[in-house]
């Protein structure tokens, strides 16, 4: 395996890689995770001619049999859902393209950000699952949707991991969410310090080595004002 790895140059005419999302009040990292690993799996598997920005938010209201995505969601079920139901297009509260864009707008995450207000401490409702596209939008909510060939995880080996990120492109990862994460900034991240959370999801686009250190190249869905321009 190469020392290091970085998809957004490996894969640059998909542009759905380089792009940080924002979860804003509600606890869907898994699905954010999810969608922005399909995305760019799809861009890549189609050799750039399919650049769907999957829907969050039809994730988070419709998979599930509780339809409670703001609070409760786990990555295989996403994958799963996919598979077997089909995910449609939709962009974010600031960019409502697609059948169902986002309906939470951005927010300032556990830092000071600029021009956002701070995210709410209780998460916002799970929005229902409507099954429709928005209006003025070209296609039905059928005819939208993206189903995934497959379903699987990838072993917990660090080169298992590695060589699925290069043959398929980013994978969606799942890790133990401690305090001192949520206030991150740059460099190389470990836990220090602060209690445990629970669990958080995210997109790993590949990975390096810094001052002797090998690292996880993530993206995060805390937008671009939260660690190193949304990334860490």
């Amino acid at each position: 395996m190469p020392e290091s790895f970085d998809a957004r140059k490996q894969w640059p005419n998909c542009s759905s890689i380089s792009e940080i999302r924002d979860q804003s009040g509600c606890a869907a990292s898994w699905a954010f995770g999810a969608v922005g690993t399909m995305s760019d799996r799809i861009c890549i598997h189609s050799n750039g001619q399919m650049k769907p920005r999957l829907s969050a938010r039809d994730l988070v209201s419709c998979c599930g049999p509780r339809g409670d995505g703001c609070n409760i969601g786990n990555a295989p079920d996403a994958w799963d859902y996919w598979k077997s139901n089909g995910i449609v297009t939709g962009g974010s509260f600031e960019e409502p393209t697609g059948c169902v864009p986002y309906p939470f707008p951005k927010c300032g995450h556990y830092i000071p950000s600029t021009g956002l207000k701070p995210c709410p401490k209780k998460a916002y409702p799970t929005p229902s699952c409507q099954r429709k596209c928005q209006m003025g939008y070209n296609k039905t909510y059928d005819e939208d949707k993206f189903y995934g060939a497959s379903s699987y995880n990838v072993h917990k080996d660090e080169k298992d991991i590695m060589y699925e990120i290069m043959k398929n492109g980013p994978v969606e990862a799942t890790f133990l969410l401690f305090v001192d994460f949520m206030y991150y900034k740059s460099g190389i991240y470990h836990t220090v310090t602060g209690g445990y959370l629970g669990r958080h999801m995210v997109r790993i686009l590949g990975w390096g080595v810094g001052n002797g250190v090998k690292y996880w190249l993530a993206a995060n869905s805390f937008n671009e004002q939260w660690g190193e321009n949304g990334y860490f």
